[in-house]
Parts: C-alpha cells; sequence; structure tokens
C-alpha cells in the first residue's frame, strides 16, 4: 500500500466513525520524506501531478544565507545541525528541514563585513568579550576616507554577533524546504531571536 494524505481514515471531530466508502486515489498520493543530509550534493528530479518537477534534496553542503540588518547575502557552507524544535531526533541524525537551526561558516560575512565598514571584528579579548579595531586608512585618498568615516559613523554590531565572528560559526534557520526546492537557504539569526536560541541550546 502506498502513502496516501487523505484524512478519510480519521474519526469526526464528535468522535464518529466515518463510513470507508472508497479506497484510495493517485491525486492523494503521498512520497517518503526526503531526510536531507550534509554532504556532497546530490539531488533528485521528481514528476509530479501535472508534469510539475520537485527538487528531492538527498544531501546538500551549502546555501545561500541572508544577514538582514546588513542586507547581505552570501553563498555559504552548512557546518553542522544544533536545534530543531519539532524534533531531537532530526539533530541527531543531522537531517536538514526547513526550521532547522544549523550553524555555517561566517567568514565571508566577515569579510564583506570589514571591506565595507574598514574595521577588524571578532578580535578575541579576555574575560569572554570581544573588540572592533578601526583600520588606518591614512594612506588612500580623501574621497574613500570619507566614504568609510560615513559609514562608520551608523555602525552597529550586536555582540553576541561578534562573539560568532570570533569563533568563525555562526547560527542560521533553514527557511527553504530541502526536500521540495533541492535549496538549502535562510537567515541569520540576530537580535531576540539568537537570544532565544542559545538559550535553548544552552538548556540541552
Amino acid at each position: 500500500m502506498g502513502i496516501t494524505r487523505e484524512g478519510r481514515h480519521k474519526r469526526r471531530e464528535t468522535g464518529g466513525r466515518r463510513a470507508k466508502f472508497r479506497k484510495k486515489r493517485k491525486f492523494e498520493m503521498g512520497r517518503p520524506a526526503a531526510g536531507t543530509k550534509i554532504g556532497e550534493p546530490r539531488i533528485h528530479e521528481v514528476r509530479c501531478r501535472g508534469g510539475n518537477t520537485k527538487f528531492r534534496a538527498l544531501r546538500l553542503d551549502s546555501g545561500n544565507f541572508s544577514w538582514g540588518t546588513e542586507v547581505c547575502t552570501r553563498k555559504v557552507r552548512v557546518l553542522d545541525v544544533t536545534y530543531n524544535a519539532s524534533n531531537n531526533e532530526l539533530v541527531r541524525t543531522k537531517t536538514l528541514v526547513k526550521g532547522a537551526i544549523v550553524l555555517i561558516d561566517a567568514h565571508p560575512f566577515k569579510s564583506w563585513y570589514e571591506a565595507h565598514y574598514g574595521v577588524k571584528i571578532g578580535i578575541k579579548k579576555g574575560g569572554g568579550h570581544t573588540e572592533v579595531a578601526v583600520e588606518d586608512h591614512s594612506g588612500k585618498s580623501k574621497q574613500i576616507q570619507a566614504k568609510f568615516k560615513k559609514r562608520q559613523s551608523g555602525r552597529t554590531l550586536e555582540e553576541a554577533l561578534d562573539l560568532q565572528f570570533a569563533s568563525g560559526r555562526m547560527l542560521a534557520k533553514i527557511t527553504s524546504r530541502p526536500g521540495q526546492t533541492g535549496r538549502c537557504d535562510g537567515y541569520i539569526l540576530e537580535g531576540p531571536e539568537l537570544a532565544f536560541y542559545q538559550k535553548q541550546l544552552h538548556k540541552k
């Protein structure tokens, strides 16, 4: 018997049983879960109803992740799965699904930030703190100096993010559906959301 998505076998809201008056239909068909793992990319094309195609990612190792406050998106490596609100088994087996919290490589974002603002970030100090060092632009033209000065005037960097840059790894959330689209895209956690997930990870 194939996997089906019909709901006729369920009882009514009142608790009564429904009559079994028909068999399974092809348009109610379901398929086995993809169970996307971290590894060398392996994507299968699946023909769906209406001749449409889905891209079943069986293994992925990278994706496009966005840094919302800085409006910066980079293709980065996915290193590990750290938390999943729905099921701890998906963390143990390192399965990539929508909504999973993953560790990604921080270096592409760090190098962009340093080039854009002309500062060095993720410099470790004692006591679990970090510091930001401003680069010397005295050898550059006045136009370049003015550009960096203007950018630095409104610059802010969250302490929690700076600590992650120091470690070279960042927490991010997957927003695409790897088993449907064949992609592992998402965004970097920051602000209260980052604090919440760090607290959840600390509980574990």
